[in-house]
C-alpha cells in the first residue's frame, strides 16, 4: 500500500532572470546587504553550509565551526569583531548555551541567536540567556536573513 505522487515540471533552457549586481538571497529576501561579522557553529553540515551560503551571498563574513571548542579557538584567532554567534542549542560535546557563555566571556558584545529543531528548549522557555534570540528549524531563507537583521539591528 502506498501513494505515488507524480510532479511534472515543464522542461526549458532558458535561466530565471535576476539583476547580475544582487545575489540570489537578496533578491529572494529584499534585504539590505550586511557587513558584520558571523560566527556560525552547527553540526549538521548540511544545514551549515546553507546558512554560510545565505550568509555570503548577502555580503556578510561568515566564520565557520562545526563543534564549539572549534568556535572557541576561532574566537581566540579572530582579530576584529564577532557580531553575531550563531549556534544550534544541541550539539555533541559542548551544547549551544555553554558556547554562548563561553564566547560572552571573551566576546561580551557579541549577540546570539540560537537555531534548534527542537522547538521546545529549555534555554528559550525558561529565558536563560534573556538576550539571546531563537530560529527554530527548519526556517527559510528569508526566516534566516529577516531574523540575523533583526538581531543585528536590535538595541543592546
Amino acid at each position: 500500500m502506498g501513494t505515488t505522487f507524480r510532479v511534472y515540471l515543464p522542461r526549458t533552457v532558458a535561466r530565471a532572470s535576476q539583476p547580475a549586481n544582487q545575489p540570489a538571497a537578496l533578491v529572494m529576501s529584499g534585504l539590505v546587504p550586511g557587513t558584520e561579522t558571523i560566527l556560525v557553529v552547527e553540526d549538521e553540515a548540511e544545514v551549515l553550509n546553507l546558512i554560510v551560503r545565505v550568509l555570503q551571498a548577502c555580503g556578510y563574513q561568515v566564520l565557520v565551526a562545526q563543534e564549539g571548542s572549534q568556535a572557541l579557538q576561532i574566537s581566540r584567532e579572530q582579530e576584529g569583531p564577532i557580531h553575531l554567534l550563531i549556534t544550534d542549542i544541541i550539539m555533541p560535546g559542548m551544547s549551544g548555551k555553554e558556547l554562548a557563555e563561553k564566547l560572552r566571556r571573551q566576546r561580551a558584545d557579541t549577540r546570539l541567536l540560537f537555531i534548534s529543531g527542537y522547538p521546545d528548549q529549555e534555554i528559550v522557555r525558561e529565558g536563560e540567556l534573556k538576550d539571546a534570540a531563537f530560529l527554530p528549524k527548519p526556517f527559510t531563507v528569508e526566516d534566516l536573513t529577516t531574523k540575523v537583521r533583526a538581531v543585528l539591528d536590535a538595541k543592546a
